[in-house]
C-alpha cells in the first residue's frame, strides 16, 4: 500500500513537473495556425502549441489549463465570459488610426447587384462565422431590428431558422448542416468555424462573395481593397463607395482580443511582455502560411495591454452586449413585468426589501432587490442584467453613461414641476463649499487645509470643486492639494482618505474611505458631518444639506441637538457668506440625480416607477411605505427632497442630461487622470463613445 501511495505521489509530481508553467501554450484551430505558432517557437521558445477544433475548443482549453491564450472575436470573448469559463480580455488588437481597438462591421455587394440594404430578402448570402461580430451579431442584429427578419423569440423557433427563411441559401460556418441545411449550402462540403473551411472568417466570407456564391458579405471594413467592384450597403438604404466605411457600416465594434484566464495578473503582464518583445518574426502576417488572419489579425498594427479589471463585459460595452442578448433573446432574472432594484449599504437594502415586499402584486414582486459595495458596483451589476437600475448623481451618471447606460428619469425637487403637464422645468441643485463661520478659510487659502468630500467622482462632493481647483492651480496633485481629507472611493491609505471614519465598529471595520452608507462621513450629509465634527475645514456638498441637517431638522448622528444653521458660511471665488445666499456663492449649479438602466430597459423602468409613485410617491395612495423617505439613514435609494420623478426624453444620453458645462467641467478634469478604473475599461475604446 505504501508502495502504491508513492507511486501515485511521484506520478503526481511528474505530471506537474511537465506541465509547462514558465510556457505561454497558444490554442491554434487550424494546421496553418500550428504550422505558423511552431515558427514562432523556432524564434522564441517561451512559447508553446495548442491545437484544437475550434474556439469552443479552445475555450475549454484554455480553462482547464491546457493552454494559456486565444484570440478572438467579440462573439466570442461574450461566450468566453460566461460561466463555466469566466475568461478575461487581457491584450486588445490595435488596427491604427482609421479605427484603433475598434472595427466597422460592413455589407459588402459587387456593383449593380443589390440596391440596398432593404433589397436582401431572398438573397444568397456570405457570413465570417456563426456568432461573430461582423459576420453574424452585427448584420443579423441589424436585419431583426429593422424588421426585415420577422422573429419573435426563441420560444417561437431558433434565430438560425428566422435566417435561414430570409436568405435563399448561406454559408454560414459553424451553423448545424443537418438542422439548417440552408445556412451551410453555400460552404460546399466543409461547414465548419474554422481556417479548414475556405468560407471561414474575413476572407473566407469576402472569398464567398468573389466566388460568385453569395450576393452579400458581411465582414469587417479592412477585408475588401478593391473599391472598383465592390461597394458597401449602409444602414440608411443607400449604397457607399468602400473607402466609406466611416459613414457607412453596421456597427463599430471592439477589436478582437487575447483572452486568458481570469486573476492571473502576472501571466497576463509575461504574455504581453513576450508577444511584443518577438524578434524577426511577424505576429501579424499569415501569407507565408497558406492563410489570413492566423492567430492575430492580419491588419494588426500593435497590441495593448488590458487593465486587469477589464472583464468580457466591460471590455465589449453595454451597446454590443446588448445586441448580443436581442439576438439570444436571453431570458432576464428580473421579475415578470418587474425590475431588479441595486442597493448600495445595509440601511438602503433594509429600505429595499420593505419597498419590494409592500409593492408586491398577487404575491409577485414589481421590485426586486441587489446589493453591491459601491455604486459602480451597482453599474457593474446593470450592465451585466443583474440588476436593472438605480438612483445616481450627476457624476455617477457620467461614468454609468460612459459605460452604456443611460438616464431614465430625474428627481424633481419642485413640488410644483410635478404637476405640470407642459414644458417641465429641469432639477437640479447647487454645489457649494461649506466652512464654519468662525473659522478664516477662504477659497483663496484652502490649499493646506483639511478638507470633506461626498465621494470620488461625486458632482457637488468631487467633480465640481477639484475640476475649479484645477483650472486655477493646472495641477493635478489633488492628493497633495489638501494636508488631510475624506474623499469615500479614494485609495486606502492616501491623503484623501486620511480623515474619513469608517463604520465605527469597534473591530474588523474595513468600512473606512468606502463608497458606501457605512463610511459615516460618505455622501452629503457624511461631509457635513465630517465637517461639523472637525474632521474637515470645508465641506463640499450641495447647497440644501446644513439646513437639512441643523435646527428642527437635527441630524440623526447630532447627539447634542443643536447644530446652528447660522454657524456656517459659504466661500467661493471672492466671497464669504451666510449659507442662505447660495445662488449668488456657489461653485456651480448642476443636474439633479438620476434614474439609470440599460438602453433596452428605459421604457419598462419608466413604467414601473411612475406606477411605484402613484403608489409610494410624497403624493402616493399607500402611506405604508414612502419610496422617498430615508427611516434609520439619510437619502436612502433617492434623496429626501425628492418630490416626483420625471421621465428623461427618450433618446437623450447622458451628455445632453448633464449638459455642455459639465461634460466641458469633466473633460478638463480627466485631463489628471482623474477616472476610475470602471470608467478606464467602458473608455477603453473609442465604439462606444460619443465624447
Amino acid at each position: 500500500m505504501n508502495l502504491l501511495l508513492i507511486s501515485l505521489m511521484l506520478g503526481s509530481l511528474a505530471f506537474v513537473s511537465t506541465a509547462p508553467t514558465n510556457k505561454i501554450r497558444w490554442c491554434l484551430k487550424s494546421s496553418q495556425e500550428m504550422i505558423k505558432c511552431k515558427a514562432l517557437i523556432a524564434i522564441d521558445s517561451s512559447f508553446g502549441c495548442v491545437q484544437r477544433q475550434n474556439s469552443r475548443e479552445c475555450i475549454e482549453a484554455v480553462k482547464a489549463g491546457e493552454a494559456d491564450a486565444i484570440t478572438l472575436d467579440g462573439g466570442d470573448i461574450y461566450t468566453a465570459g460566461l460561466a463555466p469559463y469566466k475568461l478575461h480580455p487581457i491584450i486588445a488588437e490595435d488596427y491604427g488610426p482609421t479605427s484603433d481597438t475598434c472595427y466597422y462591421a460592413v455589407a459588402v455587394v459587387k456593383k449593380g447587384t443589390v440596391n440596398s440594404i432593404n433589397d436582401l430578402k431572398g438573397r444568397k448570402s456570405c457570413h465570417t462565422g456563426l456568432g461573430k461580430s461582423a459576420g453574424w451579431n452585427i448584420p443579423i442584429g441589424t436585419l431583426l431590428a429593422s424588421k426585415q427578419i420577422q422573429w419573435t423569440d426563441i420560444e417561437d423557433k431558433p434565430v438560425e431558422k428566422a435566417v435561414s427563411e430570409f436568405f435563399l441559401a448561406s454559408c454560414v460556418p459553424g451553423a448545424d448542416r443537418n438542422t439548417y441545411p440552408k445556412l451551410c449550402q453555400l460552404c460546399g462540403s466543409d461547414c465548419s468555424r474554422s481556417h479548414s473551411n475556405p468560407y471561414y472568417d474575413y476572407a473566407g466570407a469576402f472569398k464567398c462573395l468573389e466566388d460568385g456564391l453569395g450576393e452579400v458579405a458581411f465582414v469587417k471594413h479592412s477585408t475588401v481593397s478593391d473599391g472598383v467592384h465592390y461597394e458597401l450597403l449602409c444602414p440608411d438604404g443607400t449604397r457607399a463607395p468602400i473607402g466609406s466605411y466611416k459613414t457607412c457600416h453596421l456597427a463599430k465594434v471592439p477589436a478582437h482580443a487575447v483572452v486568458s484566464r481570469a486573476n492571473e495578473p502576472d501571466r497576463a503582464t509575461l504574455i504581453h511582455k513576450k508577444l511584443t518583445s518577438v524578434q524577426g518574426f511577424s505576429l501579424f502576417s499569415s501569407s507565408e502560411y497558406s492563410g489570413k488572419d492566423l492567430m492575430f489579425k492580419d491588419s494588426t498594427k500593435r497590441l495593448v495591454k488590458l487593465s486587469p479589471t477589464t472583464d468580457s463585459f466591460l471590455y465589449l460595452g453595454a451597446q454590443y452586449m446588448s445586441t448580443i442578448r436581442s439576438l439570444k433573446r436571453e431570458l432576464s432574472s428580473a421579475p415578470p413585468g418587474g425590475i431588479r432594484w441595486c442597493a448600495v449599504s445595509h440601511a438602503e437594502r433594509s429600505k429595499c426589501d420593505t419597498w419590494s415586499t409592500l409593492g408586491s402584486v398577487d404575491g409577485a414582486a414589481v421590485v426586486e432587490c441587489q446589493t453591491a459595495l459601491t455604486v459602480e458596483d451597482c453599474v457593474k451589476k446593470i450592465m451585466r442584467r443583474e440588476a436593472d437600475a438605480m438612483a445616481v448623481d450627476g457624476g455617477q451618471v457620467y461614468t454609468a453613461g460612459k459605460c452604456g447606460l443611460v438616464p431614465a428619469m430625474v428627481e424633481q425637487y419642485d413640488a410644483a414641476q410635478c404637476s405640470n403637464t407642459g414644458s417641465v422645468s429641469a432639477s437640479s441643485y447647487f454645489a457649494v463649499a461649506v466652512v464654519k463661520r468662525t473659522s478664516e478659510v477662504t477659497w483663496e487659502n484652502l490649499q493646506g487645509k483639511r478638507s470633506c468630500h461626498t465621494g470620488l467622482g461625486r458632482t457637488a462632493g468631487w467633480n465640481i470643486p477639484m475640476g475649479l481647483i484645477h483650472n486655477q492651480t493646472m495641477k493635478c496633485d489633488f492628493d497633495g492639494f489638501f494636508s488631510g481629507s475624506c474623499a469615500p472611493g479614494a485609495q486606502t491609505g492616501s491623503k484623501l482618505c486620511q480623515q474619513c471614519i469608517g463604520s465605527g465598529r469597534a473591530v474588523g471595520d474595513d468600512s473606512k474611505c468606502k463608497a458606501s452608507a457605512d463610511e459615516r462621513y460618505y455622501g452629503y450629509n457624511g461631509a457635513f458631518r465630517c465637517l461639523v465634527e472637525d474632521g474637515g475645514d470645508v465641506a463640499f456638498i450641495k447647497h440644501s444639506i446644513v439646513p437639512d441637517n441643523s435646527g428642527a431638522n437635527h441630524a440623526t448622528w447630532d447627539k447634542t441637538l443643536n447644530i446652528n444653521p447660522l454657524d456656517y458660511n459659504l466661500v467661493c471665488p471672492g466671497k464669504k457668506v451666510p449659507i442662505t445666499q447660495y445662488e449668488s456663492c456657489n461653485l456651480a449649479k448642476v443636474p439633479a440625480h438620476a434614474v439609470v438602466t440599460r438602453p433596452e430597459m428605459r421604457d419598462e423602468v419608466v413604467r414601473i416607477l411612475n406606477d411605484q409613485q402613484a403608489k409610494f410617491g410624497a403624493t402616493g395612495t399607500d402611506d405604508s411605505f414612502r419610496m422617498f423617505d430615508s427611516d434609520g439613514g439619510k437619502d436612502l435609494l433617492f434623496k429626501e427632497k425628492t418630490k416626483c420623478l420625471q421621465m428623461v426624453e427618450s433618446g437623450s444620453g447622458y451628455d445632453k442630461f448633464l449638459g455642455p458645462s459639465y461634460m466641458a467641467a469633466m473633460k478638463s478634469l480627466r485631463e489628471c487622470g482623474t477616472a476610475s478604473d470602471l470608467e478606464k475599461s467602458c473608455t477603453f475604446h473609442s465604439c462606444q463613445q460619443k465624447n
